[in-house]
């Protein structure tokens, strides 16, 4: 299933045919927002006795009237402070406002000393009405009184449609944003929601349609979308009963400078647990014996110079380069030759490196870049915090300049080709932020490219088989201590449809 993804510009005009141009009343789109939140509330915690809400002003504010109202109506204690005085409301806003005045709700207003709104009491829940999609400033005044406030309190929070202070379309964090245990989003998934610090700020995201048509949704077109590892893996064709070695592909991974070696193992091992044909790989002699001893079944070649690089070069389905490279002379030599074959390549780590300190390098279409924020800030010649701002415009910028298809590593992954439509993988958690997790993606994808996967159904499988792995794998064991070869044989598993342990 292909899942859409917004900027809120879009998402307001969605809003807006539905209510303009086909009729459906704006009020009665507000009220199934707060009851789908509350929903999502019960679920979440039905042993709650205290709600506290929290309203700024507009639609978002709407929507936590509304809320308050129900919660009001079935028996729950209801706290409501407003930041924007109801008087301001306007139209559906106004309308929310006193639905939840005529079911006896109490709203008073947060002011400079607000500090003790939030009682001490154990099973209260927080809703974030304060902020919408429409927010483009930094946050200031009360409202980030509020949220500090929010955050600094023991109790979860439910964000409604968006965590306040959390920017829809890049998912940073507008100076200050609520903390969600959980959000309840509408009408579309925002983009900023799952890349960036987006996950953080959301939690556990859970969406709802409000019953808007599909005649609607298709007036808006949309360059972003979610990826989904099980449609994904619903597209990976049976291999033929009598497929033999050679039909399988031949990857050939680069890498392993002296000093290095791990990196380039942990890619080999991968590239041939994925399941391709060969693997060879080119590397310092220092590291031959380490390799075979780990994985007999890879070829290692000690290759001290282009000479002995050529002709596996020219045995190549497949090209990995950069696990473990290194940036010496011989690295560069490597790379530039590896580059000369003109075979699809995957570029990654120093590889990439080295192609920013020699820009002038010829790079073809089949290449896919793998960088991440530190290694695309460096493509493009800014910083990592620059990057990290606008991580949409970022991969676009750099599959702009360098061509192919590239990665855009971290949490919510982007992916973008030469169409500059960008997907996003879902999966992946902080456990990932170990040495090695990038040489054994480099090695998955090698694998699935040499195998015949097209390039861009390769990436994407190839991310999202690396993350969800790596998120069985926290779930088992734990998020701290978790090693880049325990996504391995998850991933495997997860190839061939196997049941996972």
């Amino acid at each position: 299933m292909t899942v859409n993804l917004y900027t809120a510009q879009q998402v307001r005009e969605l809003d807006r045919i539905a209510i303009e141009d086909h009729g459906i009343d704006g009020f009665e789109l507000m009220q199934k927002a707060a009851r789908f939140a509350f929903r999502t509330f019960v679920k979440q915690w039905d042993g709650c006795k205290q709600i506290y809400v929290f309203c700024g002003s507009g639609n978002n504010a709407g929507d936590g009237y509304i809320f308050a109202g129900i919660a009001k109506k079935r028996g729950f204690r209801v706290s409501l402070y407003f930041i924007s005085p109801p008087e301001n409301l306007k139209k559906d806003a106004l309308l929310a406002y006193q639905y939840c005045i005529e079911n006896g709700v109490e709203c008073l207003p947060f002011t400079k000393k607000s500090d003790a709104v939030l009682s001490a009491d154990q099973d209260m829940v927080i809703i974030d009405a304060l902020l919408g999609t429409g927010l483009n400033a930094e946050v200031s005044g009360l409202y980030k009184k509020a949220i500090l406030l929010c955050n600094q309190s023991k109790a979860p929070t439910l964000a409604i449609d968006i965590p306040s202070g959390l920017s829809a379309d890049t998912g940073q964090a507008l100076g200050i944003a609520i903390e969600a245990k959980c959000t309840a989003t509408f009408i579309g998934l925002k983009r900023g929601m799952l890349t960036a610090r987006g996950q953080h700020y959301c939690g556990d995201i859970f969406y709802d349609d409000l019953d808007i048509t599909e005649n609607i949704y298709s007036q808006v077109p949309v360059d972003a979308k979610l990826l989904n590892l099980p449609t994904l893996l619903k597209n990976l064709k049976p291999r033929n009963a009598d497929m033999h070695k050679g039909q399988c592909g031949h990857v050939l991974l680069i890498g392993g400078d002296r000093g290095y070696g791990g990196a380039i193992l942990m890619a080999a091992e991968s590239a041939a647990r994925i399941g391709a044909g060969l693997v060879s790989v080119a590397t310092q002699s220092e590291h031959v014996s380490a390799l075979l001893s780990r994985q007999p079944e890879i070829m290692v070649k000690t290759v001290t110079n282009t000479g002995q690089l050529l002709p596996l070069l020219a045995k190549a389905t497949v090209i990995v380069i950069g696990p473990g490279l290194g940036q010496s002379a011989w690295s560069e030599q490597m790379l530039l030759f590896a580059l000369k074959s003109m075979k699809p390549i995957v570029i990654d780590a120093d590889a990439l490196n080295l192609i920013c300190i020699n820009p002038s390098w010829v790079l073809h279409a089949e290449h896919i870049l793998t960088p991440h924020p530190g290694e695309a800030a460096r493509l493009l010649g800014t910083e990592t915090a620059i990057i990290q701002e606008d991580r949409f415009k970022a991969v676009q910028a750099l599959q702009k300049k360098w061509g192919g298809s590239v990665l855009l590593k971290g949490s919510g992954s982007l992916i973008t080709h030469e169409d500059q439509s960008v997907t996003v993988c879902p999966y992946g958690n902080p456990g990932m932020a170990t040495g090695g997790m990038g040489d054994v993606l480099s090695g998955i994808l090698g694998a699935l490219l040499a195998q015949g996967l097209n390039k861009g159904f390769a990436l994407e499988l190839a991310v999202c088989l690396h993350a969800n792995a790596a998120d069985i794998a926290a779930d088992k064991n734990g998020q701290r201590g978790l090693l880049a070869t325990d996504v391995i044989p998850i991933a495997r598993l997860l190839l061939n449809d196997k049941p996972v342990e």
